[in-house]
């Protein structure tokens, strides 16, 4: 089988870029699913919004930011001149403990682009797909009664769905989304624990790509960046896709990058053992996402720059009263425990 595959890689492989390209042109919407904070993936989309709009894609969507911001964030990226400091506080607005320039960076990339473009010319857009969540009451404990505090504009994969709908699928626009791997599922129902059903699993269909491809299967592609999974056993350890034969696969091409299809080819077929195959039969990747990018072996990915500056013009009790997913991790008591939060968020991409 390890031939069949080589072959098939050498047959239909293509660069990522010409990958994604191809993939816009034949859907009105193509999510890039990301295992936050990996600087190959974020510095891949940055290259990538000139040849988006290009090619007719005239949109980003980004998990990491707010719509209560989307009149600030156009006036940034069109404006005569790029405002570092704004770049910062709209991220900082969204969520207190993402310091990570290459974020923000994609700002400056959509600036870059319609600086060159002239009068007259349509802008490139990004779209921010979230909103602003209330943590500062948070006590740590999640209950329907709290989070409908902390979330009090609903759900957040329906809200984020409204936009997509409003702005892109009602106006007949395309756009790439950047969102975290879970919310960029379509075919596949996430398994979560469920002490009342049948074999301890609940299905999840409700996130973002769900609910996009639930309503428009034609319009939506999902693209998995190259990333780790979770054991099946235990979610804090990690795993490579496919039990490693993703990787075995990458070093027979010197680990070039390249994009490849899941879904239809055989290399869709390989086997996955991963959290992601709870609750499934003979689970391969083709279950999981249609598409898939890889830029380098695991161990090679690295964390996103951390921006020393990101808290400068804000008061550190801000910070600790916006800290978000208190029962994830610990409100920093100073600003040297924060610093050291985030550096080790990036240290164990």
């Amino acid at each position: 089988m390890k031939l069949e595959w080589i072959h098939h890689l050498k047959e239909n492989m293509l660069t990522p870029e010409k990958y994604l390209i191809s993939k816009c042109k034949e859907y009105p919407i193509v999510l890039l699913a990301e295992r936050h904070a990996v600087k190959q993936n974020l510095d891949f989309v940055n290259k990538m919004i000139s040849e988006l709009y290009h090619c007719g894609v005239y949109h980003l969507g980004m998990e990491f930011g707010a719509s209560e911001d989307q009149d600030a964030l156009d006036e940034l990226i069109t404006g005569e001149r790029f405002d570092e400091e704004l770049a910062r506080r709209l991220i900082f607005n969204y969520n207190v403990k993402w310091p990570y320039k290459e974020y923000w960076d994609l700002y400056h990339a959509a600036w870059g682009l319609n600086s060159k473009l002239k009068k007259g010319d349509r802008k490139f857009r990004i779209i921010n797909l979230s909103y602003k969540y209330n943590w500062k009451d948070f006590s740590g404990v999640r209950t329907p009664e709290s989070c409908s505090k902390v979330f009090y504009k609903g759900n957040t994969e329906k809200y984020r769905f409204q936009i997509i709908e409003d702005e892109i699928i009602n106006k007949n626009e395309r756009i790439v989304i950047l969102t975290g791997t879970v919310h960029a599922f379509t075919r596949y129902h996430y398994p979560q624990y469920d002490e009342t059903a049948s074999n301890f699993i609940r299905f999840n269909d409700g996130f973002l790509g769900n609910l996009i491809y639930q309503s428009y299967p034609n319009h939506v592609f999902s693209i998995l960046l190259h990333q780790h999974f979770s054991n099946k056993e235990s979610l804090a350890e990690n795993q490579s896709p496919a039990n490693g034969q993703i990787e075995e696969l990458m070093a027979e091409f010197n680990h070039i990058p390249m994009g490849f299809d899941l879904l239809g080819t055989c290399i869709g077929y390989l086997k996955d053992a991963s959290y992601y195959s709870s609750g499934y039969t003979n689970f391969c990747l083709k279950d999981l996402f249609d598409g898939y990018l890889f830029f380098s072996p695991i161990s090679v990915l690295k964390g996103c720059t951390v921006d020393p500056h990101f808290i400068d013009n804000h008061c550190f009790s801000d910070v600790q009263e916006h800290y978000p997913d208190k029962d994830w991790a610990k409100v920093p008591e100073t600003e040297a425990d924060y610093w050291e939060e985030v550096k080790r968020y990036v240290a164990k991409v």
